[in-house]
């Protein structure tokens, strides 16, 4: 018999789970949540919700549990040429680079400034180049486009330069559905879109628990039109939401459960995502520490009840609050790039983020990349069967120990043990004679390949 799929580490017990869930459904149930969308109040109260007296939406419980039942066990994402780019239910990991940061940090003059439009474009090229980055985003926002323009033309830098699939934040619900508008167009229409997803859009409530207009109406929106969406807040412990991490991932949740319900009360089984809402931060200095190990550890726990729930999953990693590429910056995003490859999910996003997620960084978008196949073999485990025991060829070659030449080795030389394409396992005298080269410098010249 083989071994599971895949390596799974769970941070919360059954009945971890089961006491996070009942908190949630209490504070949906009696505290309520301030829906901001007047339209979507009603959509809501006419689906069995009930008002309180200070406005508060309450969500009754049976409601809750039948729209679970309605949320599909996956979301598919594919490529412009029609082929399966990501599976949130696969065993395979997948990994996309985080967006919307102010800055980048110019890997040829190793200076901070502001991202231009064509940092978006070699984002781009990047993603499209390098084989485990499976779905592209802008990392940065570009500061030479008009504000109303920017994430239009973003997206048009997006699609220009990569045929992957990609993802997206728009300013507010009206720019979202002309984006949509923008890639149904290039599609081929809604039905081409929503049939072979190749985009998705990343909203969701705001900490505590409110539901802005804008963010309900682009979830009723991407409902209706059966394309995906993330629906998640963003809770800073101590700041939007109690310092405890369990607490922070029993409101957190109840906030995307509320949006889950009014995108699912719109078209029932429409695809839709979520995962941890949850950055910790650094008190004494009141920073984002996406490098911290609580950020990984409650990614990992809110995947596993969010997963219990019946939700489709992504977690953050790939980041880190470094400036620069440094040993931090390699250290941190090794940390959560190994947590991610031990949660249940299969949708890895956030890579390549710098500065508490201020600065984008295309050289940790390649050190990730690395990184990323180094995680999936981890993540895959080890096979155990006939074959992999190997006992006959243990029998065979124990005597003379001539392992090398037998068949079997011959067999699994290549897919036994994973191969670097960045990382170095020269010894000394070679790597001298080859340069001498740093991984820093092998980054920059992978850069330098891929956009020269």
């Amino acid at each position: 018999m083989n071994t599971p799929s895949h390596l799974h580490l769970r941070v919360f017990s059954a009945d971890a789970i089961d006491k996070i869930h009942a908190a949630v459904l209490r504070l949906l149930r009696k505290q309520g949540v301030n829906v901001q969308d007047q339209s979507t109040r009603k959509q809501l109260i006419k689906s069995g919700c009930r008002e309180s007296p200070d406005g508060l939406v309450l969500f009754d419980t049976d409601l809750i549990n039948s729209v679970l039942e309605k949320v599909p066990g996956n979301v598919m994402f594919f490529d412009r040429n029609g082929q399966v780019a990501l599976d949130t239910g696969g065993g395979d990991l997948k990994f996309a680079p985080g967006l919307n940061c102010v800055d980048v940090l110019d890997y040829k003059t190793d200076k901070v400034r502001p991202c231009l439009l064509k940092d978006v474009v070699e984002t781009a090229r990047v993603c499209d180049a390098l084989p485990n980055i499976h779905m592209a985003a802008n990392l940065g926002n570009p500061s030479d486009v008009t504000f109303e323009d920017q994430a239009r033309a973003a997206v048009q830098a997006l699609i220009e330069n990569t045929r992957k699939p990609i993802m997206f934040i728009a300013h507010d619900d009206i720019e979202a559905a002309k984006i949509w508008g923008y890639l149904a167009e290039v599609a081929g229409g809604w039905e081409v879109l929503s049939a072979k997803p190749w985009g998705l859009d990343l909203t969701g409530p705001t900490s505590p628990l409110t539901i802005k207009p804008e963010a309900c109406r682009r979830l009723v929106f991407a409902a209706h039109k059966q394309l995906p969406v993330v629906c998640y807040p963003c809770l800073f412990p101590g700041i939007s939401g109690p310092m405890t991490l369990a607490g922070a991932i029993a409101q957190s949740s109840a906030e995307v459960l509320a949006g889950i319900v009014i995108h699912q009360t719109a078209c029932p089984g429409a695809p839709v995502i979520s995962g941890s809402a949850v950055v910790p931060m650094d008190m004494r200095t009141v920073t984002l520490a996406y490098g911290a190990p609580e950020y990984a550890l409650v990614s990992l726990a809110a995947i596993d009840y969010l997963q219990a729930i019946g939700i489709p999953t992504w977690i953050g990693a790939g980041c880190s609050d470094a400036h620069r590429l440094d040993a931090q910056a390699i250290s941190e995003a090794t940390m959560n790039m190994t947590a991610a490859a031990l949660s249940g999910t299969s949708f890895v996003h956030n890579l390549g983020y710098l500065s508490s997620g201020k600065i984008g960084s295309l050289e940790l978008l390649v050190l990730c990349n690395e990184l990323a196949a180094m995680a999936q073999q981890l993540r895959a485990g080890i096979s155990v069967n006939t074959d992999t025991i190997a006992l006959d060829t243990i029998i065979d070659r124990s005597k003379n120990g001539k392992f090398l030449t037998h068949p079997h080795t011959k067999k699994h030389v290549r897919n036994a043990l994973w191969i670097p394409s960045l990382f170095q396992r020269f010894g000394r005298s070679r790597w001298q004679e080859s340069g001498a080269s740093t991984t820093a410098m092998r980054i920059k010249e992978r850069l330098q390949e891929i956009l020269h």
